[in-house]
Order: C-alpha cells, then structure tokens, then sequence
C-alpha cells in the first residue's frame, strides 16, 4: 500500500493508473509507448506527474543543482579516450565541448520526488513493460543510479550514444531558450556502426537524421540511447535546464566504467574500482 501512496501523490493516476495493470487506460499507454519505441526509439508520456507537483519538481531541482560536478572537457560522441586508435575519418576523432554537469545520487534527497518515484516497484514495472522487459533492476552504481542533469547558459551536452541500451527520464526545469532534445532514431545497430551517417550529423551536414522534441516539465520521456544518437542543444538564456536522469538496467548489479564514472562526477568509488575487471558489454559497439 506505501507505493499505492506514492503513485497517487505523484503520478497523474488519472491518465495513467500504474496500479491496474490489466486496466485499458494503462494497456493502452503501453501499447502507445512500445510502438513509439519499435519506431523511433523514443516516446513522450505527457504530464505524467501531477500538474499541481511540477513546481516542486523544478524547486527541488533547483536546491540539487550546486551539488553538480562542473568540469568542461573535450569528449567524443562515443566517450572513449580522445586519442584511441582509429582510421583518419572515424567520427570518433571529431572532438566536442561538454559542459553540463551532474548531481549525483547520493546528492539527492531521499524524500525528493525524483527518488520517490525511481524507487518505487509499481513505475519500475510500468518502464519495464513499456520497453518490453521481463524484468528491470535499479542501476546499482551508488552515482549513476539516479542523477540531476544540469545543463548551464552558454552550455550543451554534446553528440554522444548511451552506454546503457535504455534510458528514463524527466525535464524539470526548461531553460529560457535553446536546450532542445535532438535525436537520430537508430542511426546505428547492434551489429553495424554506419559511421558515415554518424560523421554527417557530427559535421552538420546529417540534418536528414535528426529529429526534435519539445519537452515539459513532468513528461516522461523513455528513449533507446544506446543506437540513436542525441543531444541537448545550447542552452540560451539566464535559466538552467534540469533533467532527472533515471537508470535502470535489464540486468542486476550494472555498475559505470571507471573512465565514464570520472567524466561525470569528478570521482570515482570502491564500487567502480571492484567492478572494472567485470565489465559486460551485450554488443561490440564503441561505448
């Protein structure tokens, strides 16, 4: 019944009642969801959270954000060292600026309405049947498992493709201009990179791949990161742009690599250490 509680005083149980599974309304917004998700990669539930919460969303994201790691640095699309090995025209040479930042888990407030809902079983179901999962489990890594995106003025989070094959995640904080969610639906595969179309969007001529969302604070975005990639534009304006960010994993006990755990939070833990040797990868593609 705790989690009943919960739902009811976050959710809009209205439009999508996570607690009747076999219920139409909520049959429906899986149907809608999973074939969004065969067809783009991507799909938008719309104020999922009461709409009476979205100021307190973006209030409590807003007391989170100081806790950001903010460090600038030249990345690549795939997150791997600048200077690995590869052929002349990979796009894995092109270098961008990162500047957002992240509060990490264990910044977060236990009470926050982000972590309420990212640890509750009946949403951790309702995300698991929307991809089609059997199961799903939290991300056990102690920074990565839930975090705060933090995206300043005059910053972007550039180019890049997910480690993780699917991600959750909510706006709660727009910023007054610029910070759009763009995406290239699938542009590579497990099985096949297709680096040229990569490159195309990479050096600004691939516009014919990418795609555009306007999101909402308390829209639940679900997206298949891992082969579409995606970016928020430059933020413009005075105003930050908060994301939450919330990682589930299809298997238990997922932790971040050393390398991309350091990009992100300035710091690294016992945790990733320990895991480092253990590393599991289901596909061949560059991180």
């Amino acid at each position: 019944m705790a989690a009943l509680g919960v739902l009811d005083e976050i959710v809009d149980t209205g439009r999508y009642p996570l607690a009747e599974a076999e219920g139409p309304a909520l049959r429906e917004a899986v149907r809608r969801a999973r074939a969004e998700l065969a067809d783009t990669g991507c799909t938008v539930l719309r104020g999922f959270i009461r709409p009476e919460l979205t100021e307190t969303l973006r209030a409590q994201g807003e007391l989170m954000a100081p806790h950001a790691h903010y460090e600038v640095e030249r990345v690549n699309a795939y997150n791997i060292p600048l200077d690995a090995d590869l052929p002349e025209d990979h796009p894995g040479r092109i270098v961008l600026e990162r500047g957002n930042a992240f509060v990490p888990r264990d910044r977060i407030p236990a009470d926050a309405l982000i972590h309420r809902l990212y640890t509750d079983e009946l949403f951790q179901r309702f995300v698991a049947d929307c991809f089609d999962l059997s199961e799903l489990h939290e991300f056990a890594d102690p920074l990565a498992g839930l975090c705060l995106n933090v995206v300043a003025p005059g910053m972007s989070h550039p180019w890049h493709f997910d480690t993780n094959e699917f991600t959750v995640s909510m706006l709660t904080q727009p910023a007054e201009e610029g910070g759009v969610f763009e995406y290239c639906p699938n542009i590579r595969t497990p099985e096949a990179e297709h680096l040229d179309d990569v490159r195309a969007v990479l050096t600004g001529t691939g516009e014919r791949f990418v795609q555009r969302l306007e999101l909402r604070p308390g829209d639940l975005q679900l997206f298949q990161g891992r082969f579409s990639l995606h970016r928020v534009s430059p933020v413009d304006g005075a105003r930050q742009r908060h994301s939450a960010i919330f990682a589930y994993t299809d298997r238990p006990g997922m932790v971040g690599t050393v390398e991309r755990t350091r990009q992100l939070f300035g710091r690294v833990l016992p945790d990733h250490l320990a895991a480092a040797a253990d590393a599991v990868r289901g596909d061949r593609l560059l991180d």
